[in-house]
């Protein structure tokens, strides 16, 4: 992970949807450490002294004409866009049998059509940014759920398959006009979500120690380590790098080990 003096985002202007807390918030900080100035968009901002040297935006990204207002917001107070973390999401467990419709369209809204909403809005700012630097960047949080087959997360994983193949599409498209798109798909991470989860489970520490065995590294990641891939893919130091998924996930896609003796 950088380190906090690291200036590679120096001058370069940033929001990060679903900011609040997280790996959203975890990456606003990030970027704000590496020299960006940084907007968060999310639903509620409880707290303002929370977020400290960051720009507050309140939009839920299911409402097109909320987005639209807090994306031009956020561009106006930070004086353009150079990234856009499409951050927001939200999780479902059960198989396809346990989602009712109501669920299966409540996720897609959030966790695919939330990115089309905020990238459709963000792109003249973005594309302004490319006139000004010559390039401007969007990454998208996906999921390890999207690209390999877990139990018990059907509507979530089937979110973020769609997340995975619209950020391929959205690097074909945008990248003759030198905006790059990537996506991250991070394992089990250490956040609030995962925190209820766990809490809902009949016996929340047999559940940690089991997400925990699922991750060769044996642990969960943290939301700062998304923070740090997030970041450098948004980075001047990726500009060779589009259409492409960086896991972030403990060795979880790609390994297969022998059971531990």
């Amino acid at each position: 992970m950088s380190t906090p003096d690291s200036s590679d985002l120096s001058g370069l202007t940033a929001l990060v949807t679903g900011g609040a807390s997280g790996i959203g918030l975890a990456t606003a900080r990030h970027m704000t450490a590496r020299g960006a100035r940084v907007a968060i968009l999310d639903r509620e901002i409880p707290d303002s002294s929370k977020y400290s040297g960051l720009h507050p935006v309140l939009a839920d990204v299911t409402d097109d004409g909320a987005v639209r207002l807090a994306v031009a917001a956020a561009a106006e107070a930070l004086g353009g866009l150079d990234i856009l973390v499409n951050n927001a999401g939200i999780g479902a467990a059960g198989t396809v049998e346990d989602n009712d419709d109501g669920q299966w369209h409540h996720v897609l809204d959030v966790n695919v059509l939330g990115i089309v909403r905020t990238t459709r809005a963000a792109l003249p700012a973005l594309r302004a940014a490319v006139d000004r630097r010559g390039q401007a960047a969007i990454v998208n949080t996906c999921s390890v759920a999207g690209v390999a087959g877990l139990p018990q997360r059907a509507l979530y994983s089937a979110s973020k398959g769609a997340v995975y193949a619209l950020t391929l599409a959205m690097a074909a498209d945008h990248v003759r006009e030198h905006i790059r798109v990537t996506c991250v798909t991070p394992g089990t991470v250490d956040t609030p979500w995962v925190g209820r989860l766990l809490d809902a489970a009949p016996d929340p520490e047999a559940e940690r120690v089991a997400l925990q065995a699922r991750q060769p590294m044996g642990r969960l990641v943290t939301p700062e380590e998304v923070a740090a891939a997030i970041a450098y893919l948004a980075s001047p130091l990726a500009s060779a790098i589009t259409g492409v998924a960086l896991p972030v996930d403990g060795g979880m896609q790609g390994l297969r080990l022998r059971p531990a003796r």
